[in-house]
């Protein structure tokens, strides 16, 4: 909470509504304002969050080594190549585009307006939701190295959501995040650190570890199928247009300099993290990192500590496109965001929106199933298929072989859209026994 109390007079009185009406476009956050840095560093720390303890588990426990590392590499590198597409697609025929749905809204109809805002917002929420346990479960640690009876994780859900509220208030754009970006590369780097140092010290002190594959045929094929859209959720949020909005000029081409950035540095951060817990722990990895570690109590709490702090800055990028669209909705335009005409409004939005996800995340605490059933049926069609259908749309003067390279994109993702989905509900189905309302995990 110190980090809050800190925040600068300027995010409190002297911040401003923006108010864009170039081109047409109209959003109570900042147009054209932010350098490619620091979106940069706004996609590697966001995808370097607290979310990456979890991936070891998620990603390679199902698959192996061999099968893990290729799908690892084979994702990334069509996720990269349709994010790189799609920031291409930010101005079309002289039209700009600063929101998923208004894209494909335009090219495809309302119904796809629809779909797609949809789907972000389930994607968005549910994220959230994700980032709120994270948190708790991150305070519940620290609280179980110093007392012996640990409180219930909702007590510990309750303050991470209370904590992320806070921050919505003094934070309320991703423009305002600036100097907050540069506490959150600190920590990313801090807790990252410490992490490889322990982990790896762990798994050169193991001499018993098993990377079996475990389960009959069936069950091996379909959590493979989940663990490649656990791969999909940590290389994309599928807000690509939504974070380019910020950009100054060239918005495209700093967009894709931005997007360099993530799938380089950031890619070794949280796919490093996964292979080193995979290889140290083997199949018994946790779905959480850090109860695995068998390092000191410093490094433990630290961890702990920084991934908490880390987690409050970097899910406010992945929430901000909600923000974005309750404040243009609601607030009154001509006046600040923090201006006594709109500050009520504000609490209300953000208490609303953060009392919502925190129930749900305290009354669901085993909700990375549904995240993997999300994550298949809406993400990989907003990754890998709706960049495709824009190509094909919007250039259609190109050649037949470009047009059929992007024809197999869509019918090859698809596919796997369908066969993850069956995997997911196969999973959430097999699991539901296990499923109690407000379960202390």
């Amino acid at each position: 909470m110190i980090l809050f109390l800190s925040a600068s007079r300027q995010n409190i009185n002297a911040l401003k509504m923006e108010i864009e009406h170039k081109g047409g476009l109209v959003s109570a956050h900042t147009i054209d304002h932010d350098s490619w840095k620091q979106v940069g560093l706004l996609l590697v720390t966001g995808y370097s969050c607290g979310y990456i303890l979890s991936f070891s588990n998620l990603m390679l426990v199902p698959l192996g080594w061999t099968w893990g590392i290729i799908s690892l590499i084979v994702v990334a590198v069509f996720a990269a190549y349709c994010s790189w597409l799609l920031a291409g697609f930010h101005f079309v025929n002289g039209q700009r585009f600063i929101r998923y749905r208004d894209l494909m809204g335009s090219l495809f109809g309302q119904e796809m307006f629809y779909v797609t805002w949809v789907s972000q917002i389930l994607i968005l929420l549910l994220t959230n939701m994700g980032f709120i346990l994270l948190g708790g479960r991150a305070l519940k640690e620290i609280n179980a190295e110093f007392d012996g009876s640990s409180l219930r994780l909702q007590y510990f859900i309750i303050i991470t959501g209370a904590a992320y509220f806070v921050f919505s208030i003094l934070v309320p754009t991703i423009s305002s995040m600036g100097k907050w970006l540069i506490i959150s590369t600190v920590l990313t780097f801090t807790y990252i650190a410490i992490l490889f140092v322990v982990v790896i010290k762990d798994g050169l002190n193991n001499n018993k570890v098993e990377y079996e594959v475990r389960g009959n045929d069936a069950s091996k094929m379909f959590n493979a199928f989940c663990a490649i859209s656990a791969i999909v959720a940590c290389n994309s949020a599928g807000i690509i247009p939504e974070i380019q909005s910020t950009l100054r000029m060239p918005a495209v081409e700093n967009m894709r300099k931005a997007l360099h950035l993530q799938f380089s540095v950031g890619l070794a951060f949280y796919y490093g993290v996964s292979i080193a817990g995979y290889w140290s722990y083997g199949s018994a990895v946790s779905e959480y990192l850090p109860e695995n570690i068998t390092g000191p109590k410093w490094a433990k709490v630290l961890i702990n500590t920084v991934v908490f702090t880390q987690s409050i800055i970097s899910q406010h990028a992945f929430i901000a496109p909600v923000h974005e669209a309750l404040d243009t909705k609601f607030l009154i335009l001509e006046k600040g965001i923090h201006s006594k005409h709109n500050i009520p409004r504000l609490l209300c939005l953000r208490a609303l929106l953060f009392t919502l996800n925190t129930l749900v995340a305290a009354a669901l605490p085993f909700m990375g199933d549904f995240v993997n059933l999300l994550g298949s049926f809406l993400l990989i069609p907003l990754t890998f298929v709706f960049p495709s259908m824009i190509f094909i749309k919007v250039k259609r003067e190109k050649t037949k072989i470009k047009k059929l390279w992007h024809w197999a994109i869509i019918v090859l993702f698809s596919l796997l859209t369908v066969v993850t989905t069956i995997a997911a509900v196969r999973l959430i189905v097999n699991n539901i026994t296990e499923y109690y309302l407000f379960a202390d995990t």
